[in-house]
């Protein structure tokens, strides 16, 4: 019935991905989701000011950031639709990894909304009760993780089927950890729920300054879309020594949707903002990064190249943790970026700083790809 689905949506519902070449469908996918954002990214401001649709600032963070208060938020909408629209033009809709990125866009994306609404109705920056939240982002993961195994699992070839599940160790040619040893998939599962969850929340943490978050969204979107390339092509694969898994081909085209889609934001998202992403996006596209991690089985190199967004997490854990246990801070201010901004660094400093740290981890995560 899937499988009957899938064909019957790409025949008739994706009219441009007939174009042969994969190449030039990711790279068609990002002018179309780029032209997108810039046309319709003024509208969608401008409809958010008349809304009054301002983000809340928190008065325990930086005092400088108090005068961004009622600068319009949930311009994540204009990224996901961009995202969206791209994707359904140039890929091919009867591959069940486009299908499962798009639910993801649409499930953390809603989780990510009701949270940004609720901050903006009560002008409060709490927003969505935490287990509500929680409740919704698990949900998601866990349809990931099931979802994934079950398209494993219809493999005709058991080292496919195993090669869909078992963690990738990069450098070492032959060494994975074997989730598919665990019964019913419960060990890829757990794993895939921790992945995403932890990615989307690592990149809605990082989203804190203009520009901040959205750029290296973009950088990693890139890398993982190499790293889905390689894995999708039978001789690539072979010779890097990666899993082949078909299915990957057609991730390029959702990563090249989020390339265009970041960059286009980006115009209106830098320094002085005009609009910000709130939860909305960055919950989605944390979300999809970390989904395309595990599908390329790529999710050690995915940690590296988005070593930023882990940096930003941890920051948050260590500044909680010690608080509790020692009732003293590690940082001045968590997450990490608000560091540097009370030791001193201007807004744009710490911007274009993490900006080259997270090239060079990119840059570092494509490598473990050739040290293999």
């Amino acid at each position: 019935m899937l499988v009957w689905l899938f064909g019957w949506l790409g025949q008739y519902y994706s009219p441009f991905s007939a174009v042969s070449s994969l190449t030039l469908r990711a790279l068609l996918a990002v002018v179309t989701a780029l032209a997108f954002s810039m046309f319709f990214g003024g509208p969608v401001i401008r409809h958010l000011r008349s809304l009054k649709y301002g983000q809340a600032i928190r008065n325990d963070g930086p005092q400088s950031h108090l005068a961004k208060t009622g600068t319009p938020t949930m311009g994540g909408v204009l990224i996901l639709s961009a995202i969206g629209v791209s994707t359904l033009l140039w890929a091919r809709l009867n591959n069940p990894y486009v299908w499962i990125l798009l639910i993801v866009m649409i499930i953390f994306g809603a989780v990510g909304w009701a949270d940004d609404w609720l901050k903006i109705k009560y002008k409060n920056p709490k927003g969505l009760i935490a287990r509500k939240k929680y409740f919704w982002l698990s949900m998601g993961a866990l349809f990931v993780g099931i979802s994934l195994y079950y398209i494993a699992t219809l493999q005709p070839d058991m080292a496919t089927t195993r090669e869909m599940q078992d963690l990738l160790i990069p450098i070492f040619k032959d060494w994975m950890i074997p989730f598919s040893a665990v019964p019913f998939g419960i060990g890829f599962i757990i794993f895939t729920y921790f992945v995403i969850n932890g990615s989307s929340n690592a990149v809605n943490l990082t989203d804190g300054l203009d520009g901040l978050a959205i750029l290296p969204v973009v950088l990693v979107a890139a890398g993982l879309g190499a790293m889905a390339y390689v894995s999708g092509d039978v001789r690539f694969a072979d010779y890097l020594h990666v899993p082949y898994i078909a299915y990957n081909s057609e991730v390029i085209i959702v990563c090249g949707s989020m390339i265009g889609a970041g960059l286009g934001f980006l115009w209106f998202n830098a320094h002085p903002a005009q609009v910000f992403m709130g939860d909305v996006g960055a919950l989605a596209l944390g979300a999809m990064l970390g989904t395309i991690a595990v599908m390329t089985r790529q999710e050690i190199a995915f940690a590296i190249m988005g070593g930023l967004f882990v940096a930003e997490a941890l920051s948050v854990m260590l500044q909680v943790g010690s608080y509790k246990l020692r009732k003293k801070r590690v940082f001045r201010m968590a997450p990490l970026h608000h560091h540097f901004e009370e030791i001193g660094w201007k807004e744009t400093q710490v911007v274009a700083r993490f900006w080259i740290i997270a090239i060079l981890l990119v840059i570092l995560g494509l490598m473990t790809l050739k040290l293999r």
